[in-house]
């Protein structure tokens, strides 16, 4: 009596282990497969600096892309981490370039999943003095484009602007380009309202 009892419990244990690490990866997959999924490929070019593509040779986001993927992470949207595509870049080295063509992004975007690649460029740049201080006004404008990786349509192309004064530019144009990168998100979401997606 006892080894069956034994055996009863066992069996019962199990099937409960097994039924919550199903129901678990059930629940986990529908989660990350309900959110829309953004690459960015947006290379930037600070103040007296070159241009620089994340995609290329670093490990992190641009300040314009760091700037898009706050909001969009925030607003419910996956953004894919310089990590994962990272690994899918150096096994092509086609996708090693800041001008990267329309095709090869949707191409990148496919082999990583992604439902939207985000393709653009941003400048920062510096204006005159303020007068009376030694502030300086510095000004950072991004174009970008929002395609759709299932057929490659673009859905909207857009433009965002951000501006700043600071006494040194190089830090001025980060904030500028920081505040292009909010302006730019915020349009990425409302495109993304009427594209009906999330």
């Amino acid at each position: 009596m006892k080894r069956s009892l034994f055996a009863f419990i066992l069996v019962l244990s199990a099937s409960f282990y097994l039924f919550s690490q199903v129901g678990c990866g059930r629940a986990q997959g529908t989660a990350k497969s309900d959110k829309t999924t953004f690459l960015l490929l947006i290379s930037e070019q600070n103040i007296e600096g070159p241009q620089r593509a994340w995609w290329m040779s670093e490990v992190d986001l641009s300040t314009v892309e760091s700037s898009v993927a706050q909001k969009l992470i925030a607003g419910g949207y996956e953004v894919l981490e310089p990590s994962v595509v990272s690994k899918q870049v150096s096994i092509d080295k086609a996708f090693k370039r800041a001008d990267l063509p329309e095709n090869d992004s949707v191409t990148l975007g496919k082999n990583l999943k992604a439902d939207y690649v985000i393709s653009g460029k941003a400048v920062a740049s510096a204006g005159g003095e303020v007068p009376q201080s030694t502030m300086r006004s510095c000004y950072a404008n991004v174009t970008a484009k929002i395609i759709r990786v299932q057929d490659g349509k673009v859905v909207a192309y857009l433009d965002a602007a951000g501006s700043t004064i600071h006494p040194d530019v190089i830090t001025g144009g980060r904030e500028a380009l920081t505040s292009a990168g909010g302006d730019l998100a915020n349009k990425v979401i409302n495109a993304m309202a009427q594209e009906g997606a999330k």
